[in-house]
């Protein structure tokens, strides 16, 4: 039982890492914008929090340098994709390569680095309750954070006049523009806001999840994430259930390892990265269910003056 509650906590822990930076690139779709460079943003993140809470001592400033990274090297990218027109394929994995090397470099003093005692967080009488009580009201604050912020974004998207012009924009910028929208302005925003998501990702990675800095430590949970979103068919709650699902896929591993089940690790290492791709398969069979869902502007450029 006790094992099983574990199992159930280390999913929600690793599930957040993918809701955060998912729904942020949900942001930047929804608006018409494919960032391929979330891998590369969360890694800068993940340094940025790291060596914050190093000198400072705290876990939200920290969050904060996190968000900050990831919503700067965002805002170069739609520099790059919104005002000078470049692809926003090549652009992306132009800044996810960017910031593997860079994370690398600047993490070199810090691989040995060690962060304070963590605060321990747990929900008066609540996580008392067998079984349920350890597996969901002892976890970090971040973690109910990303399931109200999936809250937040339905509400955002489908019941708020803002959110129907973002999506107005991801579908059809023309017409956005013609009813006197800035969409560069609005794409830009989307980009900045969804970068920053990566970013609070990324840190509370290298704070929270494993509070250390390792090179590469964000390990394809970009990529990951960025399945998600079409996994998810553009939709924040499945995004979140999504999320879960590889993140009980991710622990399972190390259940397994830890009741010895006799299958090399090597497999078990890679359950994630299977089953990423058998849900992508299985999703490309059905070509028209995604382009019902899918928003239509997606990936395509926009010039106001053509």
């Amino acid at each position: 039982m006790e094992s099983y509650a574990l199992l159930m906590a280390a999913t929600l822990n690793a599930g957040t890492v993918l809701a955060l930076a998912a729904l942020g690139l949900l942001i930047n779709e929804k608006a018409g914008i494919v960032n391929l460079g979330a891998e590369g943003m969360m890694l800068c993140a993940a340094i940025a929090g790291f060596a914050t809470v190093v000198h400072t001592g705290n876990d939200l400033l920290g969050f904060a340098a996190g968000m900050g990274a990831g919503a700067l090297l965002a805002g170069l990218f739609g520099l790059l994709v919104i005002w000078l027109g470049t692809n926003q394929y090549a652009t992306g994995l132009a800044l996810s390569l960017f910031g593997v090397g860079f994370s690398a470099f600047v993490g070199i003093g810090y691989v040995q680095e060690k962060l304070p005692t963590r605060m321990h967080f747990e929900l008066p009488f609540l996580s008392d309750i067998p079984l349920i009580g350890p597996a969901l009201f002892r976890q970090h604050p971040v973690v109910y954070g990303a399931v109200a912020l999936a809250g937040g974004l339905i509400w955002f998207l489908y019941r708020t006049r803002t959110g129907l012009v973002l999506r107005s924009v991801g579908e059809s910028p023309e017409s956005a523009h013609a009813l006197g929208y800035n969409v560069r302005r609005i794409r830009m925003a989307a980009v900045v806001a969804g970068g920053a998501l990566c970013g609070l990702a990324g840190a509370y990675i290298s704070v929270i999840y494993t509070p250390r800095w390792v090179e590469g430590m964000v390990a394809g949970k970009g990529w990951i994430a960025l399945a998600l979103t079409t996994f998810a068919t553009w939709r924040p709650a499945r995004v979140l259930l999504g999320a879960y699902l590889f993140g009980g896929v991710t622990m399972l591993q190390f259940h397994l390892q830890g009741t010895g089940v006799d299958v090399p690790s090597q497999l078990l290492t890679a359950l994630p990265y299977m089953a990423t791709i058998v849900v992508l398969a299985l999703i490309s069979r059905n070509p028209a269910w995604i382009r019902v869902n899918m928003p239509t502007s997606l990936g395509k450029p926009f010039h106001p003056g053509s």
